[in-house]
Formats: structure tokens, C-alpha cells, sequence
């Protein structure tokens, strides 16, 4: 890969990160996000954080490739304990793992989240959980994006300080692309009603195996997608 080019789904994300910034990417993987904004001219600073040696290699072999070892600090750290005080960041950006991690992560690192202005999410999975502990700490979500890549569907999710209320159905949907609507929203959903109805239809087969708050549950959702697809 190119340093400046990135996946599709990456170039999404990088989009979300304002000119200026001092970005620590979290699970940086090759470092491919901070080296190729660092080489764009966007950021002024940038931390990659990974926590397996493997990827941490990697990105500290890409970073000296590209000549930004005095620009892009690579650190061998979980989570946010790969952010210092004197890095002074103002966007963070966790792309490829788990929402309930992304959860996880957040949470051990609440301290460090001081003068954060933007968090720039890119959750496989669990983004109604994701979305709950962004508004239950004291976020806002500015913008959404859903795209398909490689048969996957992947949500990007921008938050920044300042509270919000949002239902049920939005932390679900997501408030901005349950407004918004797209295409790919639309077709993303129309295959989730058919997989839910599905699991619907074996839990009720299944006759007292399942809880009944699971079922509960999956009947809510299919109820949700139902209207937001009418």
C-alpha cells in the first residue's frame, strides 16, 4: 500500500479528521491512518498506539520508511495509556475493532480524554452499545457515515463533548443516518429485517429455549426496522 493511499473505508475516517489536528490512532495497526494524514500536511502531531507487538513493529518500521520519526510517536500501549498529557490531543480515532472494546477502551482511558475535541469511531459491531456510552459520558454524535466494503458493512461515528438525548430507535439506527436515509442505510437494513425475522422465526420454534426477553427483544427490533424502512 502506498503510504498516502488508504482503503476506502480508512479514507472515510480520514476525512473526519480537521486540519490541524493532534490525532492519537488507537490500534494503529501499520500506522497506515497518522503516516499517510501526516504526509497529507493535516496533522500537526500524531500518536499511533498498538498494543500488539506484531503491528507495533510494523508501524514503527513504516513511520522511519516515511521519515517521520520525530512527527509520528509510535508507543507499544493499551488503549488510551498510549496518550500522554504533554502529546496535547485533540482527536482520537479507534477504527477496527469491536464497539464493546471501543466501550472498554474509552472507559479505561475517561482521564485522558481531557481536551479531546472529536472522537472519530469506526466500530465492527456493537455500535448501538458504542453509541450508549458516548451519550451516557457527555457526547454528541456530529456526524455518521455507513459504507460496504469487501461484503462488510461498516458505520463511522464522529462525536465531540456536549450532551444530547437521543431515543432508543436512534442509538440503534444511528441519529444521523436514521435521517439521512442512504442507499446504502436502506439496503444495509432490508437485509437485516430478513436476518432478524429469521432468528425470530427459529427462537419461536425453539419453544421456551430462548429467553423470553430475547425474544422480546428481536421483536422490538424487527418492529424498528419495519417502520424505518416503510
Amino acid at each position: 500500500m502506498n503510504e498516502q493511499t488508504l482503503s476506502r473505508r480508512l479514507e472515510r475516517v480520514a476525512a473526519q479528521v480537521p486540519q490541524g489536528a493532534r490525532l492519537a490512532d488507537i490500534g494503529s495497526d501499520h500506522g497506515y491512518l497518522p503516516v499517510a494524514l501526516m504526509l497529507r500536511g493535516v496533522l500537526d502531531a500524531a500518536v499511533a498506539g498498538e498494543v500488539a507487538q506484531t503491528p507495533f513493529a510494523s508501524a514503527q518500521r513504516n513511520v522511519r520508511r516515511n521519515g517521520l520519526e520525530g512527527r509520528v510517536s509510535v508507543r507499544l500501549a493499551n488503549g488510551l495509556a498510549a496518550v500522554e498529557a504533554e502529546d496535547r490531543i485533540t482527536v482520537i480515532s479507534i477504527c477496527g475493532m469491536g464497539g464493546d472494546t471501543m466501550c472498554e477502551i474509552l472507559e479505561a482511558g475517561k482521564q485522558r480524554l481531557a481536551g479531546v475535541t472529536r472522537l472519530v469511531l469506526q466500530p465492527n459491531g456493537a455500535e448501538r452499545e458504542l453509541r450508549q456510552w458516548l451519550v451516557g459520558n457527555g457526547y454528541r454524535i456530529v456526524s455518521e457515515e455507513l459504507l460496504r466494503e469487501n461484503r462488510f458493512d461498516y458505520e463511522i461515528i464522529v462525536a465531540e463533548p456536549g450532551g444530547a438525548a437521543y431515543t432508543a430507535e436512534q442509538l440503534y439506527f444511528g441519529p444521523v443516518l436514521v435521517q439521512e436515509k442512504s442507499e446504502a442505510f436502506l439496503v444495509k437494513w432490508r437485509r437485516m429485517l430478513r436476518q432478524k425475522q429469521q432468528t425470530l422465526a427459529n427462537f419461536e420454534r425453539a419453544r421456551g429455549a430462548v429467553p423470553q426477553a430475547k425474544i422480546d427483544d428481536f421483536r422490538q427490533q424487527v418492529g424498528w426496522i419495519t417502520e424505518v424502512l416503510a
